[in-house]
């Protein structure tokens, strides 16, 4: 069987390797609609003619002689307003700034201090108090103050902002009555003075302070905000921040230019600024690395490059690695025959060689998961092995009454990337070793996740990276009764809901972690809700001169290049 596969993989990776996402989200928004109307109409000016020469933009920035990294961007940005955008998140990260920081330090993700100095907890985990950095000013000049954190909070609870990432200060208290048309204001967003800003949530959340860390949570100017209107987050010259990097120039289909903050607070970052290149082929990244045209290539996002690089001696010294903190896995839709029966979820289970399709589809760049909590996410564990045992399936399908074999839809979208395709061609010859008939249905996107929002998708694989360094960034968003028919999984184990709800409301951490743990223990190895597949390796190519640069704790292809260096 293991040769078969093979011979079909081959086939499949040649067809086409994996485009990978580059972000920490499954659902990609692409540059279509209004957001890229408004982006065309406001660089109409400055957008070349001709969007074809791939390799212009870093010449010229070679040419300039400025110390700057010159990185690949596969796909146009709709918006860098990371209020409307549940993707893009590599120039929020260094223009600006959030008020605590998710880092690693000493091996481990941990809440550092970022334009909050300190913090207070209350005792019963309601009222957060941020004592704020009096030295930190937005690129435009102005001083940073509580209520720039006020504003940020109600510009994105304003009904009229349309914002896309509410639920990231949704457990303020108000925060859904602004939401809602029915309050002006966020009751529990209050600054008590210019340096001191209070935070009170409707009921304790303890995952508060990690959810404050990501791209979202963003920090920004009132005034200038104001001002810029729609054009914020477009217009570089109206897009303000407090970051290491401002931007200079966006040119539609070419590229975006970010220059240093000399007045950043955390001290000037080590290079002149950061060129984002429109390289949408995976094979012209290749080739413009090679001559020294781009600095960095995330190969978690070139991923038809990752054998190359990964087998060439000449690059071995290249390579920065570090796992990414998210997962591939199946999806079983309990409400859809035959997974409505745990013998069949478990016999599919067992019928699956991960370690084969790991192996063989991304050259073992990575590992084996046996839970939805990935290494290195706060309260991640030991879970037990899921094991590969076609005989053991067919025992399992046999005393479900389908010894005769039984019929099964695999669903995904016709955007995924080519690499869905070919794995799910992979385990449908998998699944056939055992007796199940597997048709792969393939859907318009629009069309996917509207059925997929009803509860209607059945099996189905997913994508699923950490937002922020917490459990119940994983839990939550699949097992919840909401979610879990939001997501076409359709489990009914009210136990689960309610320790979701409970979890969260937790002040004591270890009482907390270990919740989690046994939710994530009841929905994969009791339920089989999922099939964890595998953590990915982050792989990234950087030149030879490309001093400093570290994987970021997420494994997000989007990363800050404060601290990183060039030395040539």
């Amino acid at each position: 069987m293991k040769k078969y596969v093979s011979l079909l993989l081959a086939g499949a990776m040649t067809a086409g390797m994996l485009s990978g996402c580059g972000s920490a989200f499954e659902d990609s928004t692409s540059t279509t609609g209004a957001a890229a109307d408004a982006t065309k109409a406001a660089q109409t000016e400055t957008s070349p003619g001709a969007a074809g020469e791939e390799t212009s933009a870093a010449k010229e920035g070679a040419a300039a002689g400025r110390n700057v990294i010159r990185i690949p961007e596969k796909k146009e940005f709709p918006t860098v307003d990371c209020q409307k955008n549940t993707e893009f998140y590599v120039v929020p990260l260094n223009i600006y700034d959030r008020l605590v920081e998710c880092e690693v330090v000493d091996g481990v993700a941990t809440i550092v201090p970022g334009l909050a100095k300190k913090w207070d907890i209350s005792e019963d985990g309601l009222v957060y108090t941020f004592h704020l950095r009096d030295d930190v000013k937005f690129h435009n000049g102005s001083d940073f103050t509580a209520d720039d954190v006020v504003y940020t909070i109600e510009r994105m609870m304003d009904p009229d902002t349309s914002a896309l990432n509410t639920d990231f200060f949704s457990m303020i208290k108000g925060a859904n009555d602004m939401l809602n048309g029915q309050a002006d204001h966020v009751e529990g967003a209050v600054a008590v003075d210019d340096y001191t800003v209070e935070l009170t949530l409707d009921v304790p959340f303890g995952p508060f302070l990690a959810n404050l860390a990501t791209p979202s949570c963003s920090i920004y100017d009132r005034e200038s905000t104001e001002a810029a209107g729609d054009q914020f987050g477009i217009d570089p010259a109206v897009t303000v921040g407090t970051g290491p990097f401002k931007m200079e120039s966006w040119v539609l289909n070419d590229k975006i230019t970010l220059v240093r903050n000399d007045d950043y607070f955390k001290g000037p970052a080590k290079v002149d600024g950061v060129e984002l290149i429109q390289v949408p082929d995976e094979n012209t990244q290749k080739l413009m690395y090679e001559n020294g045209e781009l600095d960095i290539v995330d190969l978690s996002s070139s991923t038809s490059q990752l054998a190359y690089f990964m087998g060439n001696d000449k690059y071995k010294d290249n390579l920065v690695t570090g796992p990414e903190a998210g997962n591939y896995f199946y999806a079983f839709n309990q409400s859809i025959k035959p997974m409505d029966d745990v013998r069949v979820r478990k016999a599919i289970s067992m019928a699956i060689d991960r370690q084969t399709i790991l192996d063989q589809m991304y050259n073992g760049a990575g590992h084996v998961v046996n839970s939805m909590l990935p290494d290195g996410v706060l309260g991640s564990y030991e879970a037990q092995e899921i094991p590969y045992d076609p005989e053991g399936a067919k025992a399992l399908l046999a005393e479900a009454g389908y010894g005769d074999g039984c019929d099964l839809e695999i669903y995904q979208k016709t955007t995924d990337a080519a690499d869905a395709l070919a794995m799910n061609q992979v385990v449908q010859s998998m699944l056939s070793q055992v007796g199940i008939n597997v048709t792969i249905k393939q859907m318009d996107e629009a069309a996917f996740l509207a059925e997929r929002k009803e509860g209607n998708i059945g099996m189905t694989r997913a994508v699923w990276w950490a937002d922020f360094n917490d459990p119940d960034n994983f839990l939550y968003t699949f097992f919840t009764e909401k979610n879990a028919k939001a997501r076409s999984i359709n489990h009914t184990n009210t136990d689960v809901f309610q320790w979701l709800e409970d979890a969260r409301a937790m002040v004591d951490e270890e009482e907390r972690m270990a919740l989690y743990q046994k939710i994530d223990t009841t929905m994969v190895q009791e339920e089989v809700a999922v099939l964890p597949l595998y953590q990915m390796d982050h792989v990234v190519v950087v030149q030879d001169w490309i001093k400093d640069f570290h994987i970021p704790w997420n494994g997000w292809t989007d990363t800050s290049y404060y601290t990183v260096s060039i030395e040539r």
